[in-house]
């Protein structure tokens, strides 16, 4: 298992209470895929530098999910098909640099 970072940016025109349903409708997608959520943050609310489709902002969620390899793929196609979602992007997650004393 690698551990990646996820980053979810969720239409904003629908409710915080739909927010949450697509957080979690994207949590269940990770854990069919046999992929565990290690920590998750809600950015909230940014504007973009050019239009997404008729959005000039959207709502980020980021997420560091342990997953296999194999996955991931899976993963990414399952959340690109989620009608809330307006882009999502996974990354293999970097070394934690290491601090000098």
């Amino acid at each position: 298992m690698n551990t990646y970072e996820l980053m979810l940016i969720i239409n904003p025109q629908i409710s915080d209470a739909e927010i949450g349903e697509a957080v979690e409708k994207a949590k269940k997608i990770l854990t069919d895929n046999k992929a565990e959520v290690l920590a998750e943050d809600r950015l909230g609310r940014k504007k973009f530098s050019h239009p997404v489709g008729k959005s000039r902002d959207g709502f980020y969620v980021y997420m560091k999910v342990s997953a296999s390899p194999e996955s991931v793929k899976d993963i990414s196609h399952s959340l690109k098909l989620q009608e809330t979602i307006l882009r999502s992007m996974m990354m293999k997650a970097g070394k934690e640099p290491v601090k000098a004393a």
